[in-house]
């Protein structure tokens, strides 16, 4: 096992990462309501196209981690889950000035693949509402040392942030041909 990189510092932990999780729900559940008509000179759904590719990046760390991870290799894990949440940030950043320059699209299509979407979609955005404070704890829990707290908590965060980031991918490649 690897030392804490962190003091633990509960109270605080928990301040912080439901103040950060909470924020950052209201934000984006704001921006969503608002849209920003400006020329920029380039097609703004470039930023879905990135938000795609982050997702992918952030799903095959998700994996090589839990690769790492049941190899016993701590420190490999703990730098891909890292680089995991770095990229999630990114893509924080580019969803909320996509859908800010872009505002929302509507799927296009019929049919049974109208429906699939939709499933795909409507268990996506709330899951992705909700594994924000889960990976903070998590990641807040291994970097203390706290190994026993920190397993109990990503057997319940790494599938989810997993089919957050895959079915983020899906949506993209559902919706891209109405943008």
């Amino acid at each position: 096992m690897l030392t804490a990189a962190w003091k633990k510092n509960d109270k605080k932990a928990r301040i912080l990462i439901f103040t950060f999780s909470i924020v950052v729900f209201l934000l984006v559940t704001a921006l969503s309501r608002v849209s920003i008509d400006v020329d920029l000179g380039f097609d703004v759904h470039i930023f879905a196209a990135i938000n795609a590719v982050i997702n992918t990046c952030v799903s095959l760390l998700l994996l090589a981690a839990l690769m790492a991870v049941k190899g016993k290799r701590y420190l490999v894990h703990k730098r891909l889950m890292l680089a995991a949440m770095v990229l999630s940030i990114l893509f924080l950043l580019s969803y909320v000035t996509h859908h800010l320059l872009a505002g929302n699209t509507e799927y296009g299509g019929e049919g049974i693949g109208k429906t699939i979407y939709y499933i795909i979609l409507f268990t996506h955005i709330p899951l992705a509402g909700l594994i924000l404070p889960f990976i903070l704890f998590t990641a807040y829990r291994g970097l203390t040392g706290e190994w026993v707290n920190h397993r109990k908590l990503a057997r319940i965060t790494w599938p989810i942030w997993f089919y957050v980031a895959v079915t983020g991918v899906v949506v993209y490649l559902m919706i891209s041909p109405y943008y």
